[in-house]
């Protein structure tokens, strides 16, 4: 979508500081970071939110969640929250499927 700031990113529009990416999706750390580990996971393509890519495409979504779980295994501590906001009443004000990895601990913090 050429309005999506999510799908700008993705092509390289809008920087970002990314920490992971395949063929698949990236992820890079939130801009207002509400935890010391705040990196959220786009899948590439776009989907309006977490039950759209479920209901729409079963091997991306597999492949995200296993692309998730390689981000937070780099990145935390292994104590993390994987949260997913699903309209705006929920939460989400940017409307491509993304999920917020969470952490008060990262990789080798000992918390």
């Amino acid at each position: 979508m050429s309005d999506c700031i999510f799908c700008k990113i993705v092509a390289g529009e809008i920087p970002s500081t990314k920490v992971a990416e395949n063929e698949h999706a990236i992820a890079f750390h939130d801009i207002n970071p509400e935890q010391p580990v705040h990196i959220l996971a786009v899948p590439k393509q776009h989907f309006s939110n977490v039950s759209d890519l479920a209901l729409n495409d079963s091997g991306i979504t597999a492949e995200f969640m296993r692309f998730v779980a390689e981000v937070a295994a780099e990145q935390t501590n292994g104590h993390y929250r994987l949260q997913f906001n699903t309209g705006a009443a929920a939460g989400q004000t940017v409307f491509h499927v993304h999920g917020h990895i969470l952490s008060q601990s990262s990789k080798g913090s000992i918390a």
